[in-house]
């Protein structure tokens, strides 16, 4: 079989293969080079605000209905709060039953430093008010360029109905707004071709900074991670497109160029415009992409759910902590407004783990510790099933909306046995 090397899909394998090779071979150059994913996350996080504000202004503007709008909205959260909430339950009852931390050496964890992640969950606020009033943002200005989505979901919903709302007279700002968008995606576009590059300075930081040595000694742990994600993805998120009418082996096929560039940046965020301009094209209308998939990265961040939970409670267990099941529920409920708030980009995941063992003393906090060598490893997974969910979850509400139209998509030969319901 001939490989079609400008096809953007073998070009991000290479990358990855290269990046783990030279990691391996030359591991203080390889830790050097996570600049090459840095710059890469950056140039798309500098355009994923406004992709995002005018996406949902268009949606919205374009919806017209205004009820509509609310009930979208309200069917995603919903969505959102019932398939996290089996997410959460999952991964407690997997390392529970697995009990990863059990006999685990915990003298690694002696003297380690995670005050900078310990400092920026309690520079974090959690509780319920905080979290609330951290969605609106002190200005417009502000929501666009601070870098997290909340406020500019919130800022962009209102900015969507206020032009819903005045008809033909918002037309022209719409129309204006929608040519905007064409030359943001347009940069993505560009972006994109770069992102084998960033692919490959991914994973040779990972290899060389970490090194092979540390996948085996967290193996458990990371296995327990990895067969949960995939026990998730295949039972219960497949289990939710079987109920709708489509394969999730047909769609992971689809997003396969999404999943790769996650798997080499270990950030979801980095494939967010793609997503959404696949997901157009896979058959889900323009305004539930447009309010959905934004508000996912948010409020649906499945993989973050499991890794959340199955971190806590293995800390838990490698220091002889029996949790009880009231302890057990209790940490599910606390894991139910934290990962809320844990954004769909590297380390952030760890962080909002620090906030959720700040609620629970008798687990002690330099655990973290023993889990940061390989927690890097273990954001690629927890980052594919955040990306994989929320591509799901749009698929979902744009079929129950009746605004799925797989019919009226330009089909590739290879597109057409990934549409097929």
């Amino acid at each position: 079989m001939k490989i079609n090397f400008r096809n953007l899909t073998v070009q991000v394998i290479i990358g990855i293969i290269l990046g783990i090779a030279v990691g391996f071979l030359f591991p203080e150059f390889g830790a050097k080079l996570k600049v090459l994913a840095d710059i890469f996350i950056k140039l798309i996080k500098m355009v994923i605000a406004p992709i995002i504000f005018f996406t949902i202004v268009i949606g919205i503007g374009n919806m017209g209905d205004l009820k509509k709008v609310g009930r979208i909205g309200g069917k995603a959260l919903l969505y959102f709060e019932i398939v996290t909430t089996f997410a959460l339950a999952i991964g407690i009852l997997v390392v529970s039953i697995i009990k990863p931390g059990h006999g685990f050496n915990t003298k690694a964890a002696e003297g380690a430093d995670v005050s900078q992640y310990t400092k920026a969950a309690a520079e974090t606020s959690h509780g319920v008010m905080d979290f609330i009033l951290g969605i609106v943002p002190d200005n417009a200005l502000a929501a666009l360029s601070g870098g997290t989505l909340l406020p500019v979901l919130f800022f962009a919903v209102i900015f969507g109905i206020a032009a819903a709302s005045l008809g033909e007279k918002a037309a022209p700002v719409i129309s204006f707004l929608e040519k905007v968008s064409e030359i943001f995606f347009a940069i993505v576009n560009m972006v994109m071709k770069v992102s084998p590059i960033a692919a490959f300075g991914a994973m040779a930081f990972t290899i060389g900074n970490f090194g092979i040595g540390s996948l085996i000694s967290l193996g458990k742990l990371m296995g327990s991670v990895y067969i949960t994600m995939f026990l998730f993805i295949v039972f219960v998120l497949g289990t939710i497109a079987k109920f709708y009418n489509f394969n999730i082996f047909s769609f992971l096929k689809y997003i396969k160029e999404e999943i790769l560039l996650v798997l080499g940046t270990s950030s979801s965020e980095s494939a967010l415009p793609k997503m959404m301009e696949r997901l157009e094209k896979y058959g889900c209308s323009k305004s539930v992409v447009g309010l959905v998939v934004p508000t996912g990265y948010s409020f649906n961040l499945d993989g973050t759910s499991i890794y959340l939970s199955m971190a806590a409670v293995f800390i838990a267990q490698a220091y002889g902590v029996e949790l009880t099941i009231w302890q057990l529920v209790t940490l599910l409920g606390v894991l139910m407004l934290t990962s809320k708030g844990a954004a769909g980009v590297t380390g952030s995941g760890f962080i909002t783990l620090a906030a959720t063992l700040a609620a629970f003393p008798m687990i002690p906090v330099e655990g973290m510790a023993l889990i940061l060598g390989v927690d890097r490893f273990m954001s690629e997974a927890r980052a594919i099933t955040n990306l994989i969910g929320n591509g799901v979850a749009t698929v979902v509400i744009s079929k129950t909306e009746k605004e799925f139209n797989p019919s009226g998509v330009t089909q590739t030969k290879s597109q057409k046995t990934s549409i097929a319901s």
